[in-house]
C-alpha cells in the first residue's frame, strides 16, 4: 500500500469526493450546526471551533494514516453537500477498533432522501477496497438513527454489539475485509 497524503478525488455519476480546503469550512459548519442534520449525535450541534478541528483531523489523517476524509461536492454545482470519513478516533469504546478505519459520513438535509449518501460511501469503500489491506471497517451509528442503520447495512456492515459511548446508546457496526 503506499501511503497518500492528501485526499484523491472520486467522481461518480452526481458526485466528486475531494480533498477538504479552506474555503469549506463555512459550509460543513453550516451542515453539522443544523440540528435536524446532528439530531442522532450527542449534541445537538458542533461548535464552529470543534468543525475546524474535524475538519482539519480529516486532512490531516492522510499524511497519518493514508485514508482520510473527503468533502462530498454535487458534481453539477461544486456545492458542499456532506463528508465521508475512513478514520481513528481512538474511541473509549468496546470492542476496540484499534488500527482498524472507521468510517463515517454526515449529510446536509437537501441531501436526504435522494442516495447520495449511499453513492459517496460507495465510492469510499470502493477506493478502501482497492488501496488498503484488507481490513475490517468500523462504524457506530445512533440506535434511532434508522436511516444510517439501513445504509450501513447496504453497505456491508453488520451490526456486533449495542453499547455506550459519550452516555449515549451506540450500535457498534463492522465490515469485514473484503476481496
Amino acid at each position: 500500500m503506499t501511503r497518500l497524503r492528501s485526499a484523491p478525488t472520486l467522481e461518480t455519476e452526481r458526485l466528486v469526493l475531494r480533498q477538504y480546503c479552506k474555503e469549506d469550512f463555512r459550509p460543513h459548519h453550516a451542515i453539522v450546526g443544523d440540528p435536524e442534520v446532528m439530531r442522532y449525535f450527542s449534541g445537538p450541534t458542533i461548535s464552529a471551533e470543534d468543525c475546524w478541528r474535524r475538519m482539519a483531523a480529516s486532512v490531516g489523517m492522510w499524511s497519518l494514516l493514508g485514508f482520510g476524509g473527503w468533502a462530498v461536492t454535487r458534481r453539477d454545482d461544486g456545492c458542499l453537500i456532506g463528508t465521508a470519513s475512513l478514520f481513528n478516533a481512538w474511541r473509549a469504546l468496546e470492542p476496540q477498533f484499534g488500527e482498524e478505519p472507521e468510517m463515517g459520513w454526515i449529510f446536509a438535509t437537501e441531501a436526504h432522501g435522494q442516495g447520495i449518501a449511499s453513492e459517496a460511501c460507495r465510492s469510499v469503500l470502493d477506493w478502501a477496497d482497492a488501496n488498503l489491506q484488507p481490513i475490517p471497517i468500523w462504524a457506530i451509528i445512533a440506535p434511532d438513527n434508522q436511516p444510517s442503520l439501513r445504509l450501513a447495512a447496504r453497505l456491508g456492515f453488520e451490526r456486533l454489539d449495542d453499547s455506550v459511548y459519550n452516555d449515549e446508546p451506540t450500535a457498534v457496526l463492522r465490515r469485514p475485509p473484503q476481496r
